[in-house]
This record gives C-alpha cells, structure tokens and sequence, in this order.
C-alpha cells in the first residue's frame, strides 16, 4: 500500500466546504474534489449519483455568509510598501489652521456618479432583473476603470492605485447586493434622510445622491448633521450655510443621540451615552422639516404627541414606555410588500410610485458608513430598534420600523460613493474599517499634520530629536501603552496605529473638517444667531447626568480603556468617580 501525502489544514477545510456545498446540491469544482483526491476517494461510496449531462443545473446556494460584506478593495502591494517607507522617513509638520478647510468640490468632481437601477417593470422574472442589474453595474464599474486610466494617462502617467492622496478614484463600494439595497430604499422612500457625520460632511454628502433624489426621483430631501457634539457649534453653523447654498431644495437638520457641552478640542475621556435614547436633540427639528415637506397630505399629530410625551417623561427623568403595539419590522423580504405586484399588466414600464401610500410616509435613512444611520434611528423610536456599532458596514441589509401608525423609518446599509477623497481621510471617518488595514501609518500621519498629537498624548520625544515621523508616533504610542509582540517583545508599532485610529474615529482625538473660508470668517460664525441657538439646544438636551449606555454607544475595551486613577490634562471633561472601588487600579497603564 503506498504511503499517504501528508494532509493540511487547509486542505482539511476546503474538504469540509466542499462537501457542505455538495449537501446543498451545489458542487464546485474544487482542487481536492477532483479524481483521486482523499475526498473523491471518501465519498466513493456515497449514494450521491453523479449529475448527467443532460441533467438541470443544481440551484444556488440558499445562503452566503458574504452576500452583504463590505468590498471596497485596496492599493497594490507596491503602493503599501512605498507608503511605509515614507512613514518612517518623511518628518511631519504642523499644518496651518487652513489645512483643516475642505472643498466638497475636490472631494466628489465632475465625472462622479453613482450606479442606477435600470428600469424594470412587476412582469419581469428576477432571474431577468438580475441579469439586467449586474450589465448595469459591470458596466459602472468599467466606466469608472477607464476613466481613471484616462486621467493616470493625461497626468503624465501617474499610478492608479490610489498612492496619493486625491486625484484618483478612493476605493468604494464594490458589492452590487449593497447597491441593491439602497435601490429599494430610494424607491420605498418618500422622504430621504441623507445622513452626515458632522465632522466630515464634505465627504459624507455626495451631490450625485442628493441631485439623484431632488431632481430626477422628485422627492423631499433632509441633511441631517449628526454627532454635532463632537464638533463646535460655530463649524456645525458654517456647514449648515454651506450645504444648504449648494441644496436649495433640501432642509439641513442637527442632530445628535448623545448631547453634552462642548469641550476643549484634544484628547477627550471616553464618555458613556448616558440617558438612554430620549435625550436626542434633534427629532423636533426633524418632524418641523417633514411637516414643510408633506404640508397637510399625512397626518403627523402622533409624532408630535409621542415627542410631547418623550419630553414630559424626560423632564420627569423618567424613561418613555415602549409602545409595542406599534412597531413592526420587515427585512429583506419586506420591500414587496408595499407593493402588489400583478402579472396581468403590461410589461411596458414598472408602475409608477405612489406618494404617501395608505397615508404613510417613509423616511429612508441613508449615507456612509458609520454616519450614524442606525443610532438616528434608535433615537427617533426612542429604544435600541437595530443594532449599532463602531465598526462600519453593521448594517447589512435595509429594516423598516413603524414610528407611529403614520410614519414609517427605513434603515440602509452604509455605502462608499466614488470620489476623489485621501484614502487617509477615509479611515479617520470611519468609513472604512480600520481592523482591514493594510497600512495605517500613512493616516495617522495624515491625522499628525494636522492635530498636535504629540502633547496630546504626552509623547516623549524620539531619540533622534530632529522631528517626528508617523512611524515614530506609533512607537511612542506602543511605547507608552504597552503594547508588544508576542515572541520578539518588540513595541508593536501595527496594533499602535490602529489604536490611535480607533481614538479619531470614536471622536475622542477631534479632526473636526471645516468649510472653504471658514477661518477668515470665524468671528462671524462664532457670533451667528444660530451657533448660539444649537448651543443652547445641546444644553437643554444634556441633564448633567450620565446614566446606562445604549447597546453598542458605550462599550469599551481592555486596551482603549483610561483608569481611574490617572492625571487628566488641562480642558479636558472629567467623569464623577465611581462609587464602586476598582481592586485593580493599581495595576492600570498612564492615562493615553
């Protein structure tokens, strides 16, 4: 008998798919399936017969754990090497306070679209529909692919994979399953919520959307600035102005689930979402918005009544009884229901849509990843209705829930829109998942030349002291940390990068992006009417109090965490101490 080839792991797994996928009746032609494999020898006595060829193709799989994942694809091996080399060599500086400022214009150009779903009509099969939804996107994706060769070509040869910041095309959202999902939610809608983190609400924004909703679908559009906490009221006023100079026809609503006083920019303490979800300062605003949109067409008096009684419970420091009688959810297989399809018509064109159907408006919530879709939501039901997350992409597929019997929410998936934005801005948005990265030194360099990293988190210098690059604050941060590799006990400069990452993108090192001109005009803007009206508005919203956190808003972890007993620098708010005492302070790292 001869002797068997060693076995992987590897191939162990692949055989265990194989065989799963066969139990589906869907076979692949995989590299250990073939005629003497172990597996082909294994199953060699199966009941399993094989498929004729005169047999039907097998279905698809039922299910694919990947359906809804988040594509949004990445440079070239070369493009990461070059970027860590310039990490460790190339010394940072302090930009200007100018450098904060950010055109929209050079972050969505001309020439930047989005995919559209193709006309389609109730008779149609969907195996006919998503043939003619994946040409259409194919297609997208080639035009976009060729233009950017197109621009690489007149720039004088300039590498197209996303090397420097701006110019080509940023990564975005490559999963048509995605794409779907924000179709329906436009064509369900009757009212769409553009939603803007309102630190960066140039990239958060895309024009084609918004001209997409306004002027080709003709529905009501609302920019909603969420997390306005986490920016000075002055800037949130400025970007209001600016967005809507550049939307008449759209309103432009603050908003925010977790009000508190504004604080000194700089590394802030983690500060748990305390109060629960009716302490949202904006959904009064929100239902004024709706009502100058819809007029007297649907019958808003019970949102308003449920917000009266949400405001008298809060003044009472009480909590909202849930009106369980009145939510219902719908998935993925709730957006036919809305409408009936009937195979009798003709197969001209799909039936037009029907404003304000049986008296119900919908209000589709959209925009990037972790803008904060899912957390205006929950505030607007005033429970934990969807799940929420740090992480961008939690979201996988749109949910309906009923506010009242006459308003209906609709949450959708974040997506990437093409644009032109640094790859580095990205990440510090949080739009694309820092846990993916490849590289993350170029960000934080990025975040370094314009925020004062090393005071802020009271670095100590290099020991070449002629100036600081990105890989070095990694170092200093491991450093300080503690944090190390396994066997080596080296600092570990990758889990350092991400964790000071992480810090921008929860709000807690403040990047907060202003409009063009906003600097030579600050006075102004500091002193406007409404800069103090959302002062006051954020004042009224937060009790001085911090209770429980919502689901996912104040969760923690071991390596992020700040001890109690630490120092807490100049400007910074500073949490009540705990009346229960930690056994284990005295083990705890330096404040970070």
């Amino acid at each position: 008998m001869p002797r068997k080839r060693p076995f992987s792991a590897k191939r162990k797994k692949q055989q265990l798919r194989d065989r799963r996928e066969r139990k589906r009746g869907d076979a692949p032609a995989g590299p250990d399936s073939g005629p003497g494999s172990r597996s082909e020898s294994r199953e060699r006595g199966s009941d399993v017969a094989p498929a004729e060829a005169g047999d039907p193709a097998p279905p698809p799989r039922r299910h694919d754990p990947g359906r809804f994942r988040l594509q949004l694809g990445g440079p070239r091996a070369e493009a990461l090497a070059r970027r860590r080399r310039r990490a460790q060599e190339e010394l940072l500086e302090l930009l200007p306070e100018t450098a904060l400022e950010l055109d929209p214009d050079t972050v969505y150009g001309p020439g930047l679209d989005f995919p559209r779903r193709p006309p389609w009509s109730f008779a149609m099969s969907p195996e006919e529909l998503r043939v003619r939804e994946e040409a259409v996107f194919s297609a997208f994706l080639r035009a976009v692919r060729e233009g950017q060769r197109h621009n690489g070509a007149e720039e004088g040869g300039t590498n197209g994979d996303g090397d420097d910041d701006g110019g080509d095309v940023a990564p975005f959202e490559h999963n048509l399953e995605t794409w779907r999902q924000l179709w329906r939610v436009l064509e369900m809608s009757d009212v769409i919520l553009l939603i803007a983190d309102a630190r960066h609400p140039a990239l958060n924004v895309p024009p084609a959307l918004a001209t997409h909703v306004t002027r080709e679908l003709g529905k009501g559009l609302i920019l909603i600035l969420n997390k306005v906490d986490l920016t000075s009221p002055a800037v949130a006023t400025a970007w209001s102005h600016l967005l809507r100079r550049r939307f008449p026809t759209a309103r432009v609503v603050p908003f925010t689930s977790a009000p508190r006083q504004p604080s000194a920019p700089g590394l802030q303490r983690r500060q748990r979402r305390g109060g629960g979800w009716s302490r949202a300062v904006g959904p009064r605003q929100l239902l004024e918005a709706c009502e100058s949109i819809v007029g007297e067409e649907v019958d808003l008096s019970s949102w308003r009544a449920r917000l009266d009684r949400a405001e008298e419970a809060a003044a009472r420091g009480e909590e909202e009884e849930e009106e369980e009688e009145q939510q219902e959810e719908v998935g993925d297989d709730g957006d036919a229901g809305d409408d009936d399809a009937d195979g009798d018509g003709p197969v001209a064109a799909p039936r037009q849509w029907e404003r304000y159907r049986h008296g119900v408006l919908t209000l589709g919530c959209v925009g990037l990843p972790n803008a904060g879709k899912s957390s205006v939501l929950n505030a607007l039901v005033g429970r934990s209705a969807v799940s929420v997350s740090r992480a961008p992409g939690r979201t996988r597929y749109f949910q309906t829930h009923f506010l009242t019997p006459t308003v209906r929410l609709c949450d959708c998936p974040g997506l990437v829109f093409p644009s032109r934005a640094p790859p580095a801005l990205q990440v510090l948005a949080g739009v694309y998942p820092i846990s993916q990265l490849q590289e993350p030194y170029s960000a934080v360099g990025y975040l370094a030349a314009r925020l004062p990293l090393p005071p802020l988190l009271q670095l100590r210098p290099p020991s070449a002291a002629t100036g600081w690059t990105a890989w070095d604050l990694c170092e200093a941060w491991a450093e300080k940390r503690g944090y190390k590799t396994a066997k080596a006990a080296r600092n570990d400069v990758y889990r350092a990068a991400n964790s000071i990452l992480r810090l921008a993108a929860e709000g807690r090192l403040r990047l907060c992006l202003r409009p063009p001109g906003y600097a030579a005009q600050k006075d102004l803007w500091e002193q406007h009417p409404e800069t103090a009206a959302l002062a006051a508005l954020q004042e009224r919203g937060d009790p001085g109090v911090r209770g429980s956190a919502p689901p996912g808003e104040g969760s923690t972890s071991e390596e992020e965490e700040c001890d109690s007993g630490e120092e807490v620098e100049p400007g910074e708010a500073t949490p009540p101490g705990s009346t229960a005492s930690n056994p284990f302070a005295l083990l705890g790292e330096d404040e970070c």
